[in-house]
């Protein structure tokens, strides 16, 4: 009778989940026993009972026996997700039947914070349950100012109300710029009236998440520049410092310490949330020193695989931001763990354990089940060593539930299961038992083929982020499309601090300093294992015989998935014989580096008209919800018209110059 709104909401939602996948009808009652028939029995535990190993946040037990099924929960959000697991086993059973016995179950992480995938801090209900079904309990909102995201006005209550009908706690991910140093006068009013604010109009609000680009205020740290990111240099030569942002600056405490107090006047136990990606370069003494100084109650977030140098052949790459090609922990990560757990505050990690990275930007999830796999039993040994308590589980890219999402609710669900069964149990159901066999082998042959993929920077922001309709520029150095055009020259990047948003195609743009030739073959041979793994995995999922929906969807990204490979390869090769252009002296030599790039454009026209059916069946495709990177059909089409202007233009034109010498 005194059920709370989450657990109404899941009951609602369990209601439904029976007559519309299970065709039964059942009623809810508030009376202590059910009239006929089976029940599912619901209850929060009573004070000074056990529920053992349940027997924490969002825990419960279910008894499942002859009388039907009884949850005794830990909490209101416990009985909410007993309800969502019994939702998991029926789709998995295909039936309405679940074994007798006694289930005990809590997470292993919290908070499992995501961004919405659904469209830029818009978050409708159906989203919001199809997040807690996945098992997560708090998503970000970018908040410019109180009610303001990227795209404008933003009602944060309403979905702060909104979210907690579903358990689900709301983090603001700050964009407000950092302002004075905490020593000049008036910096107290001035975060007051920014941070303050916020929880004052939002009280709601669980925490707030900072990164060092987006908060740098005018630090004092020899260090650093006297620039931040955002001013105007007022000298042309560069400091060679790095900018506030970017380093562990020694009066960051003081700034946090600001921070938190403002915010603590409103609402004492919001978590406050210090990410440090911006200076994993960085000295490890100097992080460090910075996690020893912070004040009392900030939470360290650090990012899981990033800032480790790997092998790519003879050459040595680093990881960029953020990759599955490396399982991590990074050392950077594993010191900034340690030193947390010795200061004995609270340590987070952005983990990107939802399902997507960078390494593809416009699609949905990265179908590498056993690679994941690897990543989520370093998370669990981060939990066991360092006191991992949970985080971020991506960012940009937003959250879009898969077979990948499914997989990380139920290997984060304490007691453990063996991840292979999960992963067993979640093919069988999601493709058909009778397809087990051949598919376990295709997402293992993905699954080995990414390490091979060499997640550097220079890919990131260039054909990385949006595959087949990235452009191959020669003379004229075109941006790829944005909206109704496409960008040329020096177009704006990165964030637009006045208007409070991206610009289009942020950190997306022909590859310059960013790619150095002496990698591209080592790099480049990677890439053609991996895409000679990939295929091979696509053959497999090719050959089974008869394929539901969701195995010809999963075909179908395998298949896109090979058209970006394709594009990032040709890239490079494309990058060597720009270079090999510029340098050679000798006439044949020259032809015959021209007739080379024509090929290689013929190729990559064909690889971009390849990519066309993909994204006509899965509208996902080809779409990101945060800084407008868009590989679609007009996109990709537009991208096939731009390669047709360098075959028919410059490429003639070069011809002819070099006859003509």
């Amino acid at each position: 009778k005194d059920s709370t709104d989450v657990i109404l909401t899941a009951v609602k939602d369990f209601q439904d989940y029976l007559y519309t996948s299970m065709n039964i009808s059942a009623m809810i009652t508030s009376k202590a026993d059910a009239e006929s028939g089976a029940a599912v029995k619901i209850r929060i535990k009573n004070q000074g009972e056990n529920l053992g190993d349940a027997d924490a946040y969002m825990g419960s037990s279910i008894t499942v026996s002859e009388n039907g099924v009884e949850i005794v929960a830990f909490d209101e959000r416990g009985a909410a997700q007993a309800l969502y697991y019994l939702e998991d086993m029926m789709c998995l059973n295909h039936a309405p039947f679940i074994a007798r016995g006694e289930i005990r179950k809590k997470p292993a992480f919290s908070p499992r914070m995501v961004h919405s995938g659904y469209r830029l801090d818009e978050y409708p209900d159906e989203y919001l349950a199809r997040i807690a079904h996945e098992g997560m309990d708090a998503i970000a909102i970018f908040t410019w100012d109180v009610n303001k995201g990227h795209l404008g006005f933003v009602d944060f209550n309403d979905i702060i109300d909104r979210a907690a009908k579903y358990g689900i706690d709301v983090y603001s991910y700050s964009f407000f710029i950092g302002g004075p140093h905490p020593d000049e006068e008036g910096a107290y009013e001035y975060y007051d009236s920014w941070f303050g604010r916020l929880f004052r109009e939002c009280p709601g609000f669980k925490g707030v998440s900072f990164v060092g680009e987006v908060m740098e205020f005018k630090s004092k740290d020899p260090h650093v520049s006297k620039f931040r990111c955002r001013d105007k240099m007022t000298d042309d030569l560069p400091e060679g410092k790095p900018h506030p942002g970017w380093y562990p600056c020694e009066d960051l405490p003081k700034w946090l310490a600001i921070v938190e107090k403002v915010i603590h006047k409103e609402r004492p136990d919001a978590d406050i949330i210090m990410w440090s990606y911006n200076w994993g370069y960085q000295p490890e003494d100097a992080r460090i020193r910075l996690i020893n100084n912070l004040p009392e109650g900030i939470i360290v977030q650090a990012t899981f695989e990033q800032f480790d140098n790997r092998k790519c052949g003879d050459v040595v790459t680093a990881v960029a931001d953020y990759s599955l090609s490396y399982v991590g922990p990074s050392p950077y990560f594993v010191s900034e763990a340690i030193a947390a757990k010795r200061r004995g505050i609270k340590f987070y990690a952005m983990s990107q354990a939802a399902g997507l990275t960078w390494d593809f930007g416009v699609i949905p999830y990265l179908p590498m089940p056993y690679q994941w796999m690897k990543r989520y039993e370093k998370m669990l040994e981060a939990k066991r060593d360092w006191n991992l308590l949970g985080g971020m589980e991506n960012h940009h890219h937003g959250f879009y539930p898969s077979i990948i999402s499914k997989f990380a609710k139920h290997a984060f669900l304490e007691p453990f299961e063996p991840m292979e069964d999960i992963l067993d149990k979640l093919f069988a159901g999601e493709y058909g038992e009778e397809n087990l066999e051949k598919v376990k082998e295709g997402f293992k042959l993905w699954s080995d083929a990414m390490p091979y993929y060499p997640a550097t920077k220079g890919d990131f922001e260039a054909a990385s982020r949006i595959g087949p309709a990235y452009p191959f520029t020669l003379f004229n150095h075109i941006k790829p499309r944005a909206d109704e055009k496409a960008f040329f020259g020096n177009a704006v990047v990165g964030l637009d601090y006045a208007n409070g948003r991206f610009a289009p195609n942020a950190i997306c743009s022909p590859p310059r300093e960013n790619f150095v030739s002496m990698r591209m073959g080592p790099e480049s041979r990677s890439l053609e294992k991996m895409i000679s793994l990939w295929d091979e995995g696509i053959e497999v999922f090719e050959s089974i015989e008869n394929k539901n929906d969701k195995l010809l969807s999963v075909l179908n990204l395998g298949k896109f998935i090979a058209c970006y490979l394709r594009t990032i390869l040709n890239a490079k090769r494309w990058y060597v014989l720009k270079c090999k252009l510029y340098a050679e002296e000798e006439r044949e030599a020259l032809l015959k580096i021209v007739d080379d790039m024509e090929a290689l454009l013929l190729k990559e026209k064909a690889n971009a008209e390849a990519a066309l059916p993909c994204v006509d069946y899965d509208s996902r495709l080809g779409w990101e919800p945060t800084m407008e990177y868009l590989g679609d059909r007009e996109h990709i089409e537009w991208k096939i018209r731009q390669l047709g202007y360098v075959l028919e233009k410059e490429i003639v034109k070069l011809k002819k110059s070099i006859e003509l010498e």
